[in-house]
């Protein structure tokens, strides 16, 4: 019976995971709340970057009261919980030496590795004897014999099966996802149905548990800008000034500084050695920005023992339309290609779906 098992909800104060202990009690689990803070803006010199002078990016006290009233309107305990010093050490360190490195790091795939689904699973087996753990996240797991699949939300629109592509066996048959199987909407009904305050709040923007920032000046906190040329890839010809190459991402068309021109800039190489960003026109665009193949490494597979060669489907960036094509393993790596595809970048995440599974995820390395 599900009265008998313990599961320990990670509860952030917004809508998704509310409702997720809303459900999970109805179900008959035991219920306790458990809420993360990963991030301090004065212990990490976070001073740079916030979107308003006149309040906090990421409140976090505020976040807690929210998961607060919830848990009590519930009648559920609600403990806190501080992994801020890993969250740093395993996923912003990262972070950081990818820019500096001038690729394009999705955090949000290690924060999920390592953190929500590593040091938090530990945590609360340990302090609390769960059964499972669950997570707000629009995603689902299902087992089949001895496997634990990963499969896309009901609500494609909201799907993070992308962000959880490096989980694996032991991290699945742990957790649960109970709004996988609804929409937004729903959710946010059944949140508003229930009288919880938190129905209609803002879903959380930006960096993975740090917020919304002005990224340039955020990054700016920890790499040193370093002013250089911004060049027109075909013409050979300065056409700017660039603030930091680190802080510009291949495919970006905005904030350049290049308003006035003719045609629209989009950023499509960096020249590491000369300090030169270089930018590409809308007419040539297609020629310096597509590619059909790239090499990709620290691929994870969340079902062992994969084909050699295979059929898939390929997401470069959460929410982007699905692209066929192949993979083929090569010396623990993963060669993919693909119908043409504007501006996939090193660092990005190449994640790997076939029907509703998600076959795992590696980092971008090189780009045919």
């Amino acid at each position: 019976m599900k009265k008998n098992q313990r599961v320990v909800l990670g509860m952030s104060g917004g809508v998704d995971s509310s409702v997720c202990a809303y459900l999970l009690k109805k179900q008959g689990y035991e219920v306790i709340g458990l809420f993360m803070q990963n991030w301090d803006s004065y212990l990490n010199n976070d001073f740079l970057g916030n979107v308003s002078e006149t309040k906090e990016t990421c409140n976090v006290q505020k976040d807690f009261n929210d998961a607060k009233k919830v848990a009590d309107k519930l009648g559920i305990k609600i403990y806190r919980v501080d992994f801020i010093k890993k969250y740093w050490n395993k996923v912003f360190k990262y972070l950081i030496a990818e820019y500096k490195k001038g690729r394009t790091p999705n955090p949000d795939v290690l924060c999920n590795k390592y953190i929500k689904f590593n040091e938090f699973i530990k945590y609360a087996t340990k302090k609390f004897k769960c059964d499972k753990i669950a997570m707000g996240h629009y995603a689902n797991v299902k087992k089949t014999k001895d496997q634990y699949y990963l499969t896309k939300a009901k609500d494609e629109n909201k799907d993070q099966t992308y962000f959880l592509c490096w989980l694996n066996q032991d991290q699945l048959s742990k957790t649960l996802f109970p709004i996988g199987n609804l929409p937004k909407d729903d959710v946010r009904k059944i949140a508003h149905e229930q009288g919880l305050d938190n129905w209609n709040k803002k879903d959380s923007t930006g960096i993975c548990f740090i917020g919304e920032r002005k990224f340039k000046d955020f990054l700016n906190n920890y790499i040193p800008i370093k002013n250089g040329k911004i060049v027109d890839i075909v013409t050979k010809k300065v056409v700017g000034q660039h603030d930091g190459m680190t802080f510009y991402t291949i495919g970006q068309n905005k904030n350049l500084g290049l308003g006035g021109k003719q045609n629209k800039y989009f950023v499509c190489a960096k020249d590491f050695k000369k300090n030169i960003v270089y930018v590409v026109d809308s007419i040539n665009k297609d020629k310096y920005l597509t590619s059909t193949k790239c090499e990709v490494e620290q691929f994870n597979w969340i079902n062992p023992n994969p084909k050699k060669s295979g059929k898939v489907q390929i997401r470069f960036r959460h929410r982007q339309e699905l692209i066929d094509g192949k993979y083929e393993i090569k010396n623990k790596k993963i060669m993919l290609t693909y119908k043409p595809t504007l501006s996939v970048t090193p660092g990005q995440f190449a994640v790997l779906y076939s029907g509703s599974k998600c076959l795992g995820g590696g980092i971008v390395n090189k780009i045919f």
